[in-house]
Order: structure tokens, then sequence, then C-alpha cells
């Protein structure tokens, strides 16, 4: 199925950024957003069947949100309900992870990984960032457009964006080969379970259960395999981390280890993605990185800003406030709007076109300011970087070979098929 932008709405009554339907059938409901930015930039959006909270939807009162974890908490679910069968698929496990925490707490585990996402850090234990550049992201990279190099038509998601992702986060944490295709079932039944393709039968909420136990009982067992048999990898880092003296009991190990396999290869999974839509509908574009390949970081930025693969996040707020010259009572909910963030018109130059040359650009694809600014912000920018350098090199004359289909949700945005065609160089 193809995209095409929703209606713009003629009053606020009208707006709908929830619906996880007009996700599928229109992607990002930009003009909605748009007409929010003007008339209502806090707007009590209260609609049958979801839960009420306050809509934000510009980039300057995102980020005074993001920087003030005090009157905004994150103990709350990050997630918006969307209608009364579907759950929160970020907190369906009921355990305690990174993204549901305040200080000081989160800083504590953050700090227990934190190293590993820096640029040096990504070299895994050592300072070698060349040689996992090499050796993973660029080596996969080069197999994967090097396999469809030779057959001239290709389903991108599955066979390129799915699994450059997934192959560096499972190496980081060190999940073995034969596995990987196991995280890639689970995560998409956690993520993607509103989804039909991904229930197969099942609803909502068995969907969401079981990839999300089928994650921490296999997470279980390898965590039990690295405290025989210690590596050089982000399990091990877990299983051998102390917080206060003591070690990290089971529901803070799993529920680590969840959210980075979760953030880790969704997120670049859908920007890997929705990139390469990006640069197919804007031909100029696309021919301007392959003249000038100088231009590649300005370029993943770009695709970051332009996809925002984090719709939203919530927060919970802890005492009476006013944002935008509306008063917000304690106990209500914000909810925050990455893509409308990354339109502000206030804050980027013609926001609605896609430039590869675009600076500046201070987007928030990942997730704005603040403590949870995006732990693998790194990992994702390289990854980008190596996989459409490779793209560029080997494949010209890429078009669409059929229909873009989205994933049905609100809380990520992701296309799950991509059908291309080109000619190998």
């Amino acid at each position: 199925m193809t995209s095409s932008l929703p209606k713009c709405p003629q009053s606020l009554d009208e707006v709908d950024i929830t619906s996880p339907d007009a996700f599928v059938q229109h992607g990002y409901p930009y003009p909605h957003w748009a007409f929010l930015r003007e008339h209502a930039p806090v707007y009590w959006y209260e609609r049958p069947g979801i839960e009420p909270f306050w809509a934000i939807t510009k980039y300057d009162d995102i980020q005074r949100i993001s920087r003030d974890p005090k009157t905004f908490s994150n103990k709350t679910d990050i997630a918006i309900r969307a209608d009364p069968g579907e759950i929160n698929q970020t907190s369906s496990t009921q355990t305690n992870h990174l993204l549901q925490m305040d200080p000081p707490e989160h800083a504590e585990y953050r700090s227990l990984v934190n190293r590993r996402f820096t640029p040096r850090g990504l070299s895994i234990l050592e300072d070698r960032i060349d040689e996992i550049s090499a050796d993973i992201v660029d080596r996969v990279a080069a197999e994967l457009v090097n396999d469809i190099s030779r057959r001239g038509q290709a389903e991108f998601v599955s066979d390129v964006s799915a699994r450059m992702p997934l192959t560096a986060i499972c190496e980081l944490l060190g999940v073995p080969r034969d596995r990987w295709e196991d995280i890639h079932v689970w995560t998409n039944e956690t993520i993607g379970a509103s989804d039909p393709e991904f229930q197969k039968g099942r609803t909502r909420r068995e969907t969401a259960r079981a990839g999300a136990q089928a994650l921490f009982v296999y997470f279980m067992q390898l965590a039990e395999q690295k405290r025989r048999q210690p590596a050089d990898d982000l399990m091990t880092t877990l299983v051998q981390a102390e917080l206060h003296g003591e070690p990290l009991n089971a529901i803070d190990l799993l529920s680590y280890a969840f959210i980075l396999i979760l953030g880790g290869n969704e997120t670049t999974r859908n920007a890997t993605s929705g990139g390469l839509l990006a640069l197919i509908e804007n031909p100029d574009q696309m021919q301007l990185l392959r003249s000038d390949r100088s231009l590649i970081d300005s370029a993943v930025e770009e695709i970051l800003r332009w996809t925002s693969p984090i719709i939203h996040f919530g927060r919970l707020v802890t005492e009476d406030v006013e944002i935008a010259e509306q008063s917000i009572a304690a106990g209500e909910k914000v909810v925050m709007w990455y893509p409308s963030g990354n339109r502000d018109e206030d804050i980027f130059d013609e926001p609605d076109q896609f430039l590869v040359g675009r600076d500046p650009n201070e987007h928030i694809a990942f997730g704005g300011f603040g403590e949870h600014f995006c732990l693998g912000a790194n990992l994702a920018r390289l990854e980008l970087r190596s996989i459409f350098n490779h793209v560029l090199d080997r494949l010209d004359d890429i078009q669409l070979d059929g229909d873009v289909e989205r994933l049905r949700s609100g809380f990520v945005g992701g296309i799950k098929h991509l059908p291309i065609s080109f000619s190998a160089v």
C-alpha cells in the first residue's frame, strides 16, 4: 500500500494523531500535527477509547519537557493506548527499564553500559572503532548489498534494513548467529503487536506478551551462559555489573537486555527503510548524494529527521505547570510528538523538504534532549552511514517495484515492506 498524506483538518475536533489504521494508510499525519502547531501547540487530546493526554507538537516545548524530569516524570506508560484492547507495548512486561526511570536511578543504570555506546566504546571493550566498523557494520552491509545486487529486485526491509541493525546489536550482546531470526520474530511481535501480520490470529495482548516472554526466556538463558563463559560482549558486561555493590537482579538484567534489543533493532531498521524511500521519492537528492559523498553525514542526519522512527513518548506531570500559556495539572499526561517537532517551521527552514545537505540540523529523532537521549545514537549513525554508502556504491536506478506497506502502530513508525528494483553497478 502506498501512502498519501491525510487531508488537513478544518477544526481541532477533526485532528487524528493516534489511529493505527491511519498510520497504515497515510503514514505520519503531518497535516494534523501542522494544524496543532499553528492552532493548539499544547492540546488536550480526548477521543473515544483513548486515554486523554496533552499533545505537545512544538520543538521548544518538547525540549523543555525532555530537560525537566522532575516536573515531567518517566514513571508512566510512555506509549499511549490507542484503543481499550491495545496494551502499552513498551511496558507490557511490567518490568523496570531505562525508559521509565527518573534521575538519579536512570543515570546509575545507564552508566553500566554507557561507555559501550560512545564512539570509542563501540569497539566493544577496546579502542578499535575502525575494526568494529569493518568487522560488523561494513562487512554486513557489504554482504547484504552484494547479495541483492545480483538479482535486480529486492524486498529492502527483509533483505537489508531488518537484518543490518539486528546483526550489529546481536553481535554486541553476544547472541549467536543461529538465534538472530528468533530475535527478529520476537521483536516484531513486541513492537508490532497491533499489526495483523504479526498477530497471526492472536489478539494484540497475546501477540505482545508472546514476543516479550520469548525474549525474556531467551535472555535468561543467554545470561546464564555468559556467567559460565564470559566474553567481550554486552551481556557479559550486564551479568558482571554491580549497582551499589550488588549484582543486577534477574529482572533488571533482563529488562536492560530487552530494551537494548528493541531500541537497537527497530529504530535503525525503520530509519534505513524510510531513508531509502525518501531518496527514491526525491531523486534530485539521491543524485546529489551520489555525486558528492562528502554529504553522507548530513544525509544521515536528514534521514533521521525525516523518518523520526519513534513517534511519541509520554511523561507524567508531577506538579502544576504552564507550557505555552496552557495550564497543566499535576497527574495529567503530556505526550511529545517527535516527527512534529522535526517539522517545526520555527526551527527548520523548509521543514517539509528532504535535503541531504541540510545544515544546521538539530533534529530530535533520538528523543530530544536530557538524560533519555538515545543510548544507541552513535551506533545508529554508524550503521546508517555504512549501509547507504554501500547501497550507493552497488545499486543504481533504484525504483519502487510495488506497494509500500507500513506497520500498524502509532508508536514506532515502521515500513514492513519496501519492494525495489535497481541496476547493479
